[in-house]
């Protein structure tokens, strides 16, 4: 039937590993980055450049903004019909599926872009609001949390032009091959989920994709980053590439808190499958779309697949 059910749970398949120090000068690992990608669409990268104690202090304002009393979070709640700011997902349909998350949801690029009345910052309340931790007490300033997630949106924008020139280089492509069809301004969201990415929680598993009609679960490793594929990617690679589908397990004793960046195709640009990608062996695929992550929402509340909407059909 295809469908793929919770108890296909495998804990034996391992999530690739993937050495970004080494993806642009090593043609091994760009070609275990092109395996990754094309059987799963996702792995976990080391060797990305930032340091343990940064990722740290990630997760601290993270986990710090979540401690905050309610009145101080809502503060920064997203307007009525909006998407950026605290709180749940915005609701369109008493069809919608939920998901059991809060969640802080803020536009980091473009930079003029940004609202920074949603970005949290009230020294006075949060100098004071500390974590304990494994009878450690863990404390960050909040006032240096627009700071600390400018830094981050910065380092990991350097990443995802580091991914794109070394996918285009792992399927024998020019290395703006992708990054072109991102457009000039690209957006990159941060989405700081409590119980619910790139950055998981250090402590507790949830994050899960399918492989092999499969749950696989991504271990938990401190200082890793995890790279999963868009639907986007799929279609810029004419299906070469794979989006998986994945999802986040709650867990009902104790409380996960993941950090996820989002990169998307600049608003008016329509993406479509690379043209060096599409010959009489392997036709095109996918029409060319614009504003794909609206589309994606609108489908999923219909029941849709967005792949499929989008895929030429014999």
């Amino acid at each position: 039937s295809g469908c793929v059910c919770s108890s296909d749970l495998s804990a034996s398949v391992s999530v690739p590993v993937i050495d970004l120090g080494l993806l642009p000068s090593s043609k091994d690992e760009q070609g275990k980055l092109k395996l990754a990608l094309c059987s799963g669409g996702c792995f976990q990268a080391i060797g990305h450049g930032i340091s343990n104690s940064f990722l740290n202090k990630v997760r601290g304002v993270a986990k710090q903004f979540f401690q905050l009393l309610q009145e101080e979070k809502q503060k920064y709640s997203r307007a009525a019909n909006q998407v950026e700011g605290y709180g749940y997902d915005l609701v369109v349909s008493e069809k919608q599926v939920l998901d059991w998350n809060t969640r802080l949801f803020l536009r980091v690029f473009p930079e003029h872009q940004r609202k920074l009345n949603l970005w949290p910052e009230n020294p006075d309340k949060i100098r004071h609001a500390c974590l304990t931790l494994s009878r450690r007490t863990v404390s960050y300033e909040l006032n240096s949390c627009r700071e600390v997630l400018h830094e981050y949106s910065i380092k990991l924008k350097q990443l995802v032009d580091l991914l794109f020139k070394a996918m285009a280089k792992s399927l024998a492509l020019e290395e703006k091959s992708f990054s072109d069809q991102f457009g000039d301004n690209p957006v990159m969201h941060v989405r700081q989920i409590m119980d619910y990415s790139l950055l998981q929680d250090e402590q507790v598993e949830g994050l899960q994709f399918v492989k092999d009609e499969k749950w696989i679960t991504f271990p938990v490793i401190p200082h890793v980053l995890v790279v999963n594929l868009g639907d986007q990617m799929q279609i810029m690679s004419n299906g070469i590439f794979k989006s998986p589908v994945h999802r986040v397990v709650t867990n009902t004793d104790k409380l996960r808190i993941s950090v996820a960046m989002f990169n998307e195709v600049e608003p008016e640009k329509e993406v479509g499958p690379v043209e060096g990608l599409i010959d009489e062996n392997r036709p095109r695929l996918y029409r060319n779309v614009k504003i794909y992550a609206s589309f994606n929402y609108e489908c999923f509340q219909k029941g849709k697949v967005p792949l499929e909407e989008v895929k030429f059909h014999a």
